[in-house]
Order: structure tokens, then sequence, then C-alpha cells
């Protein structure tokens, strides 16, 4: 589930005989992963990645049927244990990028939504099929919206579409479009970079700055971003930075 080389620290889903398909444990399993991760000082960036021939298939069968006899106290508890997991890697202090290799569909899309970057290969589908069931994707619209925006949230999640390749692209639901045969090595050789062109410390506050603000009125927004710059500005990172470029030097972070 979880390994650490070269300064990326790998999460992989690993049940790819149900299409790792989200269970109460596999989800209860990737919080701690994540949370291993965050605090691992050798890791500066995340790749969340799956075995088998889909990224994740959603919610499992089984798990499914399950829910059917749960109390609505019950389902709230297990939605929560979800909810969780995604605001866990949206909130992260660390860049996660999502190698996506298969489908990404309903509870999966949402996985890789709330990662910081997407790479895909251009055969994987993604979609939220919930309204096909008589479900709906609560959870990961809140983030979607912020992703990608009201009028292409809307379409996707209602109409349950499947898209893939450029259209997923036009979507906004994925960065980079890589030949399988490309996947692993074009994310590792962004992985590096990010790890070694980049301030960590700088990666954070501005993933809490993007997730902050976008719940402020402007000023509120604008008077918090005047006093992150002027905390980042003492920053020994900054004092680093800056003194780095102005002598010319290479900065390897």
């Amino acid at each position: 589930m979880y390994e650490a080389k070269d300064r990326v620290g790998y999460i992989t889903l690993n049940r790819p005989e149900k299409r790792n398909a989200l269970s109460h444990e596999l989800v209860a399993e990737l919080k701690k992963a994540f949370v291993q991760a965050e605090n691992d000082s050798a890791v500066k960036v995340i790749v969340l990645q799956a075995n088998g021939e889909a990224f994740c298939a959603g919610a499992d069968l089984a798990y499914l049927q399950q829910l059917q006899r749960f109390s609505f106290e019950e389902n709230l508890a297990d939605s929560s244990h979800l909810k969780e997991l995604f605001l866990k890697i949206y909130q992260l202090k660390k860049v996660v990028i999502a190698k996506v290799q298969g489908h990404a569909l309903a509870g999966g899309c949402g996985l890789a939504t709330v990662c910081d970057f997407v790479f895909a290969v251009p055969e994987a589908k993604f979609g939220y099929t919930e309204v096909k069931i008589g479900f709906i994707p609560a959870i990961v619209l809140v983030f979607l919206i912020r992703k990608i925006g009201e009028k292409q949230a809307k379409h996707l999640l209602l109409s349950g579409e499947l898209v893939q390749g450029n259209e997923a692209m036009s979507f906004g639901l994925i960065n980079h479009l890589v030949s399988k045969d490309k996947l692993n090595e074009t994310v590792f050789e962004f992985a590096q970079k990010l790890i070694k062109n980049n301030s960590s410390q700088s990666m954070a506050l501005t993933k809490q700055m993007i997730d902050q603000v976008q719940s402020m009125s402007l000023t509120d927004a604008l008077t918090y971003a005047a006093k992150m710059n002027a905390e980042a500005r003492a920053s020994d990172d900054c004092k680093r930075g800056i003194n780095a470029f102005l002598n010319k030097q290479e900065l390897n972070w």
C-alpha cells in the first residue's frame, strides 16, 4: 500500500480482482497511508496509483448491498468516513499526483478529482455514474465544482456520462494525457521536478491558501493573502530562495 523511494511516497490501490473498488476497509487503509506519507520526512511528493486494469471502479458491489441494511446513523458514519479521506487528500500538506492507468469511475473518479495533479492514459474513462443507479455524487460534488466550475460539473454529475482522452482533459478532470508505456516515467519525472525545483513549505502554504480563499469574501481573502505574503517573506525558505536568485546560484530543494 505505501512505499517511499527517491523522495516520492507511493500509495497503491491493490485490489485488482475487484477493480480496486472502494470498501470501508480500503478507505481506512488509504487514510492511514496518507497520514503516513504526510508525516514521512523522507517524502516530498505523493503519487496515488493502482495495480490492475482499473484505477478505481467506485464502490464495491458487496459493499453497496451491505449499505442497504444500514440505519441512517450507520450510513452517515460511513459517508463521513469517505468524506474524511477526500478532505485529507485535498488538504494534505504535500502535493498529491494521481497516476491513472485505467478507468476511474464514481467514487474512483472522486479519488482522482481531489488530487492536485492527474496524469492519465488516453483510454482511461472518467465519470460520475451515481445518478444512473438512483444514488448521488454528494461528497465529490463539493470538490468537483471547485475544480472545474459549475457548468462543467453539472454536465458530468447530472448526465452520468463517461469521458476519456482529450474530452476528459477539456473538462478539466486531468492535467496530462500520457501513453501507457510512458506513464510511470512521465509521472516520476514530473514528481522529481517538483521535488528539486520547489520549496516544500511554499507548495504546502499555496495549497492551504487555495483551499481557504474560496470560502472567503474578496476583502477577507485579500487580507488573508497579505498576511500570508508577509509571513512567507520571513521564512527560511524564502530567504534562502531570494539569496540564491540574487547571487545567481542554482538551488536544489
